[in-house]
């Protein structure tokens, strides 16, 4: 080996020696779970409120929602069908999380739970009730929110 080659290999060690390791990251996953809770607390108000503006604000611009007989419905589709349904006298809807769980990377999570709904039924308008279970994927924003990508739901039974 010459003393040129010895050097650049001497080098080369010493840049590999002072080579930074990797700053350790942060699991902000509980933060994220209490965050997504607190998100879906503010939702269950919003739809108390029958504020469809609040409503969809908790929905990203890509999102889906998938109820049962309807077509999947896009953000821009949102917004008529649940304009319709909130206009139903005897609407309600309360959800509650049974598991909320954040991806190791702190970019995605999903949340199972159950609902209870309230309408006016198709055919004899009166009162019926729905309980049931859904799974919802968030995403978290640019700005560290977090909204969902995915919303599906479906009914223990037919309503009663």
């Amino acid at each position: 080996m010459n003393r040129w080659t010895a050097f650049a290999v001497v080098g080369f060690m010493l840049l590999a020696g002072c080579a930074q390791t990797p700053a350790p990251v942060v699991d902000t996953r509980d933060a994220d779970a209490k965050a997504i809770k607190d998100d879906e607390a503010a939702w269950n108000k919003d739809w108390a409120d029958k504020n469809l503006d609040k409503v969809l604000s908790h929905y990203a611009d890509d999102a889906s929602l998938e109820i049962p007989d309807t077509p999947l419905l896009k953000k821009d589709g949102m917004r008529m069908a649940l304009q319709q349904v909130l206009a139903d006298p005897n609407w309600s809807i309360s959800f509650s999380n049974d598991v909320v769980d954040v991806s190791k990377a702190g970019d995605l999570a999903y949340v199972q739970g159950h609902y209870t709904l309230t309408a006016s039924g198709q055919k004899t308008k009166k009162k019926v009730t729905e309980k049931g279970k859904y799974v919802t994927v968030y995403k978290k924003q640019a700005d560290g929110s977090w909204k969902a990508v995915q919303d599906i739901n479906n009914a223990d039974a037919p309503a009663a």
